[in-house]
């Protein structure tokens, strides 16, 4: 086989270009959060990547095990998922080497998870299950209390808000999106009771995700700003159940729901340390 054949993009680089943010957002709020930017951060950032990165290549073997690619696509499968493996083998070294070895319990959930989703991909039921794109994005949220613990030098409980606070996030963009993407296909736009139906689960968790932070930061218990960037995506959301998204297409609901995320990921880092 070429060496040409095992350099293939599509099998090396996941496709979802937008489930990228939903690994940087929390990533890089945890690293703000504790100002982790010593010599651990590199690996950290390595061992995220590289088990973010594997996915793709381990989707492509099980589909061509299941029969819906073919067998050729395997051995450049395997290559690429031997290369994440060795970089983020590297990425837990790092992190074992510097005393952060409780940092590896918050790849326990993700086995398990991946798991899953490999399941369905075999039985070929993956596509449109947001149920597991939520969960999936619970685990990947686990970056934002692994920045902020090797920054503060211990498992301190604030990460376990910053991971909730994401995976809020993270779960309110998915709603979001699903229903952006179920607006498209529609002839006409709807009536506003219509609009209102359709959207009312999207609308149910940005509202949630807004009340709680207003709350929480009311108590003392969070941050006084912490609510800012879920009110931005509460405006989002809002807009978008009463601006359909009739007749879009995807990569321009992608590209706005982007912008927003690097909007939200901004203001997040503001208000957690600068209110």
């Amino acid at each position: 086989m070429k060496i040409r054949s095992y350099l293939r993009r599509d099998i090396a680089v996941t496709r979802e270009h937008g489930s990228w943010v939903f690994l940087f957002s929390p990533l890089f709020i945890g690293l703000f959060a504790g100002d982790s930017w010593g010599g651990v951060t590199p690996y950290l950032f390595l061992a995220c990547l590289a088990g973010f990165m594997i996915r793709q290549p381990m989707t492509i073997a099980v589909k061509a095990l299941s029969g819906r690619r073919s067998r050729k696509d395997i051995p450049p499968a395997l290559f690429w998922m031997f290369i994440y493996a060795g970089l983020g083998g590297l990425g837990v070294w790092g992190l074992l080497k510097n005393d952060f070895p409780y940092l590896l319990l918050l790849v326990v959930p993700g086995i398990f998870v991946f798991a899953w989703y490999l399941g369905l991909v075999y039985r070929r039921v993956e596509r449109g299950q947001m149920g597991v794109e939520i969960v999936a994005s619970g685990v990947l949220a686990l970056a934002a209390p692994a920045g902020y613990w090797i920054g503060v030098g211990h498992p301190h409980p604030l990460g376990w808000w910053l991971w909730l606070l994401n995976w809020f996030q993270s779960a309110a963009s998915i709603v979001y999106i699903f229903l952006r993407l179920k607006q498209r296909k529609l002839g006409e736009i709807p009536s506003v009771a219509e609009r209102i139906w359709m959207g009312w689960r999207a609308l149910s968790y940005s509202g949630f995700n807004l009340g709680v932070t207003v709350f929480l930061s009311m108590l003392g218990w969070l941050p006084s700003g912490i609510f800012i960037p879920y009110l931005l995506q509460f405006l989002e959301t809002l807009w978008g159940v009463f601006q359909p998204a009739v007749g879009y297409k995807p990569t321009k609901i992608g590209l706005r729901q982007l912008i927003v995320s690097i909007l939200f990921t901004l203001l997040f880092i503001f208000s957690w340390k600068w209110t």
